[in-house]
Protein backbone atom coordinates (compact mmCIF):
# COMPACT_ATOMS: atom_id res chain seq x y z
CA UNK A 1 0.00 0.00 0.00
CA UNK A 2 1.26 3.70 -1.32
CA UNK A 3 -0.50 6.44 0.14
CA UNK A 4 -0.26 9.61 -1.25
CA UNK A 5 -2.23 12.72 -1.86
CA UNK A 6 -1.50 16.63 -2.88
CA UNK A 7 -4.01 17.94 -4.16
CA UNK A 8 -4.35 21.44 -5.95
CA UNK A 9 -6.16 23.11 -3.27
CA UNK A 10 -3.07 22.49 -0.79
CA UNK A 11 -0.51 23.18 -3.72
CA UNK A 12 -2.22 26.83 -4.01
CA UNK A 13 -2.81 27.04 -0.40
CA UNK A 14 0.79 26.40 0.49
CA UNK A 15 2.03 28.86 -1.74
CA UNK A 16 -0.04 31.29 -0.71
CA UNK A 17 0.96 30.61 2.75
CA UNK A 18 4.89 30.76 2.30
CA UNK A 19 3.84 34.63 1.25
CA UNK A 20 1.58 35.44 4.43
CA UNK A 21 4.52 33.94 6.08
CA UNK A 22 6.37 37.12 5.55
CA UNK A 23 3.69 39.35 7.64
CA UNK A 24 3.38 36.72 10.67
CA UNK A 25 4.85 36.87 13.89
CA UNK A 26 3.64 33.96 15.62
CA UNK A 27 2.93 30.35 14.26
CA UNK A 28 0.56 27.94 15.92
CA UNK A 29 1.57 24.76 15.04
CA UNK A 30 -1.28 22.19 15.39
CA UNK A 31 -0.72 18.34 15.66
CA UNK A 32 -2.77 15.52 16.49
CA UNK A 33 -2.03 13.87 20.14
CA UNK A 34 -2.52 10.38 18.63
CA UNK A 35 0.03 11.06 16.26
CA UNK A 36 2.01 13.94 17.38
CA UNK A 37 5.22 12.97 15.56
CA UNK A 38 3.27 11.92 12.03
CA UNK A 39 1.38 15.61 11.72
CA UNK A 40 4.54 17.72 12.07
CA UNK A 41 5.46 18.88 8.58
CA UNK A 42 9.00 18.69 8.04
CA UNK A 43 8.87 21.93 6.60
CA UNK A 44 7.95 23.78 9.88
CA UNK A 45 11.01 24.67 11.53
CA UNK A 46 12.11 26.35 8.26
CA UNK A 47 9.01 28.33 8.15
CA UNK A 48 9.49 29.53 11.61
CA UNK A 49 12.76 30.97 11.62
CA UNK A 50 13.07 34.13 13.37
CA UNK A 51 9.25 33.80 14.60
CA UNK A 52 7.65 32.65 17.73
CA UNK A 53 6.52 29.04 17.16
CA UNK A 54 3.19 28.10 19.83
CA UNK A 55 3.37 24.19 19.44
CA UNK A 56 -0.68 23.29 20.11
CA UNK A 57 -1.25 19.31 20.44
CA UNK A 58 -5.13 19.19 20.03
CA UNK A 59 -7.23 16.19 20.50
CA UNK A 60 -6.04 15.76 24.02
CA UNK A 61 -9.26 14.31 24.44
CA UNK A 62 -8.28 11.05 22.50
CA UNK A 63 -5.23 9.91 24.25
CA UNK A 64 -5.37 9.14 28.11
CA UNK A 65 -4.21 11.64 30.58
CA UNK A 66 -1.22 9.30 31.35
CA UNK A 67 0.14 9.23 28.11
CA UNK A 68 -0.06 12.86 27.98
CA UNK A 69 1.97 13.27 30.70
CA UNK A 70 4.68 11.36 28.59
CA UNK A 71 4.49 13.13 25.38
CA UNK A 72 4.75 16.44 27.73
CA UNK A 73 7.71 15.48 29.29
CA UNK A 74 9.55 14.03 25.91
CA UNK A 75 8.80 17.26 24.33
CA UNK A 76 10.08 19.23 26.79
CA UNK A 77 12.96 17.32 27.21
CA UNK A 78 13.34 19.04 23.34
CA UNK A 79 13.17 22.16 24.14
CA UNK A 80 9.47 22.22 23.66
CA UNK A 81 6.55 23.93 25.17
CA UNK A 82 3.69 21.81 24.09
CA UNK A 83 -0.48 23.05 25.06
CA UNK A 84 -2.65 20.41 24.90
CA UNK A 85 -6.11 20.99 23.55
CA UNK A 86 -9.69 20.00 22.93
CA UNK A 87 -10.45 22.39 20.56
CA UNK A 88 -13.73 20.88 20.19
CA UNK A 89 -14.83 21.71 23.63
CA UNK A 90 -12.34 24.52 24.33
CA UNK A 91 -9.99 22.69 26.58
CA UNK A 92 -6.26 24.30 27.25
CA UNK A 93 -7.44 26.96 24.67
CA UNK A 94 -7.11 29.93 27.15
CA UNK A 95 -3.80 28.97 27.65
CA UNK A 96 -3.13 29.11 24.02
CA UNK A 97 -3.85 32.21 23.25
CA UNK A 98 -1.93 33.52 26.55
CA UNK A 99 0.99 32.23 24.78
CA UNK A 100 0.05 34.32 21.64
CA UNK A 101 -0.54 37.36 23.32
CA UNK A 102 3.00 37.33 25.12
CA UNK A 103 4.52 36.78 21.77
CA UNK A 104 3.46 39.83 20.57
CA UNK A 105 4.09 42.06 23.62
CA UNK A 106 7.65 40.84 23.19
CA UNK A 107 7.31 41.60 19.31
CA UNK A 108 5.49 45.59 20.51
CA UNK A 109 8.41 45.85 23.03
CA UNK A 110 11.09 45.89 20.16
CA UNK A 111 8.93 48.10 17.64
CA UNK A 112 9.08 50.31 20.57
CA UNK A 113 12.53 50.03 21.29
CA UNK A 114 13.12 50.79 17.34
CA UNK A 115 10.78 54.12 17.43
CA UNK A 116 7.54 52.24 16.16
CA UNK A 117 3.97 51.95 17.30
CA UNK A 118 2.64 49.04 18.74
CA UNK A 119 0.19 46.78 16.52
CA UNK A 120 -2.04 43.72 16.96
CA UNK A 121 0.12 40.29 17.01
CA UNK A 122 -0.44 38.62 13.89
CA UNK A 123 -0.16 34.50 13.98
CA UNK A 124 -0.97 32.10 11.21
CA UNK A 125 -2.49 28.17 12.68
CA UNK A 126 -0.62 25.91 10.70
CA UNK A 127 -1.06 21.59 10.73
CA UNK A 128 -1.72 18.95 8.67
CA UNK A 129 -5.38 18.80 7.33
CA UNK A 130 -8.06 17.62 9.79
CA UNK A 131 -5.82 17.96 12.80
CA UNK A 132 -8.42 20.39 14.25
CA UNK A 133 -6.92 24.33 13.06
CA UNK A 134 -10.60 26.08 12.21
CA UNK A 135 -12.31 24.20 15.58
CA UNK A 136 -9.23 26.45 17.45
CA UNK A 137 -9.64 29.73 15.62
CA UNK A 138 -13.29 29.40 16.57
CA UNK A 139 -12.52 28.60 20.06
CA UNK A 140 -10.24 31.71 20.10
CA UNK A 141 -12.68 33.98 19.11
CA UNK A 142 -15.51 32.93 20.99
CA UNK A 143 -18.09 31.94 18.07
CA UNK A 144 -17.62 29.95 14.61
CA UNK A 145 -16.47 31.79 11.83
CA UNK A 146 -14.89 29.26 10.00
CA UNK A 147 -15.77 26.02 8.66
CA UNK A 148 -14.77 23.06 11.14
CA UNK A 149 -15.57 18.99 10.66
CA UNK A 150 -13.96 16.40 11.31
CA UNK A 151 -12.28 15.26 7.82
CA UNK A 152 -9.89 16.54 5.61
CA UNK A 153 -9.64 19.41 3.16
CA UNK A 154 -12.58 21.89 4.59
CA UNK A 155 -11.07 25.16 4.77
CA UNK A 156 -9.68 25.34 1.06
CA UNK A 157 -8.61 29.58 1.33
CA UNK A 158 -6.65 31.63 3.51
CA UNK A 159 -8.45 34.11 5.44
CA UNK A 160 -7.77 36.89 8.40
CA UNK A 161 -9.82 37.21 11.29
CA UNK A 162 -9.90 39.34 14.40
CA UNK A 163 -9.21 37.78 17.24
CA UNK A 164 -8.77 40.34 19.77
CA UNK A 165 -7.63 44.25 19.45
CA UNK A 166 -4.26 42.54 20.11
CA UNK A 167 -4.53 39.10 17.74
CA UNK A 168 -5.17 38.96 13.95
CA UNK A 169 -5.45 35.37 13.10
CA UNK A 170 -4.99 33.76 9.59
CA UNK A 171 -6.71 30.13 8.83
CA UNK A 172 -4.84 28.12 6.29
CA UNK A 173 -5.97 24.90 4.70
CA UNK A 174 -4.04 22.27 5.84
CA UNK A 175 -0.71 21.53 4.75
CA UNK A 176 1.23 18.27 4.05
CA UNK A 177 4.34 17.19 2.11
CA UNK A 178 4.51 16.85 -1.92
CA UNK A 179 5.52 13.24 -1.12
CA UNK A 180 5.10 10.86 2.06
CA UNK A 181 8.33 9.26 2.01
CA UNK A 182 7.77 7.96 5.08
CA UNK A 183 4.24 5.18 4.71
CA UNK A 184 4.55 4.41 8.07
CA UNK A 185 3.48 7.36 9.21
CA UNK A 186 1.42 8.02 6.07
CA UNK A 187 -1.20 4.99 7.35
CA UNK A 188 -1.20 6.37 10.39
CA UNK A 189 -2.82 10.17 8.38
CA UNK A 190 -5.44 7.47 7.09
CA UNK A 191 -6.25 5.93 9.85
CA UNK A 192 -6.63 9.25 12.27
CA UNK A 193 -8.66 11.11 8.88
CA UNK A 194 -5.63 13.55 9.10
CA UNK A 195 -5.43 12.73 4.93
CA UNK A 196 -8.01 12.97 2.40
CA UNK A 197 -10.22 9.59 2.01
CA UNK A 198 -9.32 9.34 -1.73
CA UNK A 199 -5.69 8.86 -1.14
CA UNK A 200 -5.95 5.18 0.38
CA UNK A 201 -7.73 1.92 0.57
CA UNK A 202 -10.27 1.33 4.02
CA UNK A 203 -9.50 -2.46 4.18
CA UNK A 204 -5.85 -1.79 3.59
CA UNK A 205 -5.82 0.39 6.51
CA UNK A 206 -8.06 -1.32 8.58
CA UNK A 207 -5.82 -4.36 8.56
CA UNK A 208 -2.87 -1.88 9.44
CA UNK A 209 -4.70 -0.56 12.04
CA UNK A 210 -5.94 -3.39 13.58
CA UNK A 211 -1.95 -4.91 13.56
CA UNK A 212 -0.73 -1.85 14.91
CA UNK A 213 -3.59 -2.35 17.82
CA UNK A 214 -1.42 -5.89 18.33
CA UNK A 215 1.56 -4.48 18.88
CA UNK A 216 0.70 -1.80 20.87
CA UNK A 217 -0.37 -4.30 23.66
CA UNK A 218 3.62 -5.84 23.28
CA UNK A 219 4.60 -2.78 24.02
CA UNK A 220 5.98 -1.14 27.63
CA UNK A 221 3.63 1.60 27.22
CA UNK A 222 0.69 -1.18 27.30
CA UNK A 223 -0.16 -0.13 30.78
CA UNK A 224 -1.16 3.70 29.57
CA UNK A 225 -3.32 2.21 27.03
CA UNK A 226 -6.98 0.98 27.17
CA UNK A 227 -6.83 -3.28 27.48
CA UNK A 228 -7.93 -5.50 24.31
CA UNK A 229 -10.07 -2.46 22.76
CA UNK A 230 -10.72 -4.95 19.63
CA UNK A 231 -12.02 -7.10 22.68
CA UNK A 232 -13.75 -4.61 24.06
CA UNK A 233 -15.53 -3.39 20.92
CA UNK A 234 -16.26 -6.69 18.68
CA UNK A 235 -16.18 -8.99 21.42
CA UNK A 236 -13.47 -10.84 18.99
CA UNK A 237 -10.23 -11.86 20.37
CA UNK A 238 -7.53 -10.82 17.80
CA UNK A 239 -4.41 -12.57 18.77
CA UNK A 240 -5.62 -16.26 16.85
CA UNK A 241 -6.15 -14.31 13.53
CA UNK A 242 -4.03 -12.32 11.36
CA UNK A 243 -4.82 -8.82 11.04
CA UNK A 244 -6.62 -9.54 7.48
CA UNK A 245 -8.31 -12.67 8.98
CA UNK A 246 -9.66 -10.94 11.46
CA UNK A 247 -11.18 -8.15 9.52
CA UNK A 248 -12.42 -10.84 7.79
CA UNK A 249 -14.04 -13.08 10.60
CA UNK A 250 -15.46 -9.17 11.54
CA UNK A 251 -17.36 -9.09 8.74
CA UNK A 252 -19.06 -12.47 8.36
CA UNK A 253 -20.20 -12.45 11.70
CA UNK A 254 -21.09 -8.71 12.19
CA UNK A 255 -22.30 -7.53 8.45
CA UNK A 256 -22.62 -10.75 6.12
CA UNK A 257 -19.33 -10.53 4.86
CA UNK A 258 -19.15 -7.30 3.55
CA UNK A 259 -15.38 -6.04 3.87
CA UNK A 260 -15.70 -2.69 2.68
CA UNK A 261 -17.97 -1.77 5.39
CA UNK A 262 -16.32 -3.36 8.24
CA UNK A 263 -13.66 -1.59 7.28
CA UNK A 264 -14.93 1.50 7.43
CA UNK A 265 -16.68 0.95 10.60
CA UNK A 266 -13.99 -0.10 12.66
CA UNK A 267 -12.27 3.14 11.41
CA UNK A 268 -14.93 5.11 12.16
CA UNK A 269 -15.03 3.36 15.71
CA UNK A 270 -11.32 4.26 16.20
CA UNK A 271 -12.00 8.16 15.21
CA UNK A 272 -14.50 8.51 17.54
CA UNK A 273 -13.24 7.14 20.50
CA UNK A 274 -15.28 4.08 20.58
CA UNK A 275 -12.48 1.90 21.49
CA UNK A 276 -11.12 3.74 24.31
CA UNK A 277 -8.41 6.57 24.00
CA UNK A 278 -5.70 5.13 21.94
CA UNK A 279 -2.41 7.04 20.97
CA UNK A 280 -1.17 5.31 18.04
CA UNK A 281 2.53 6.76 18.52
CA UNK A 282 4.64 7.16 21.92
CA UNK A 283 7.33 9.25 22.82
CA UNK A 284 10.66 8.00 21.34
CA UNK A 285 13.48 6.30 23.11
Amino acid sequence: MTIQWYPGHIAKAERELKEQLKRVDVVLEVRDARIPLSTHHPQVNQWVTGKTRVLVINRVDMITPAMQQLWASWFEQQGDIPYFTNAQQGKGVLKVAQATQAAGGLMNKRRCDRGMRPRPVRAVVIGFPNVGKSALINRLLGRRVVASARRAGVTRQLRWVRISEQIELLDAPGVIPVKLNNQQQAVKLAICDDIGEASYDNQEVAVTLIELLKDLEQTNFKDLLPASPLVRRYQLEPKSFTSEDYLNTLADERYQGNVERTAVQLLNDFRKGLMGKIALELPPN
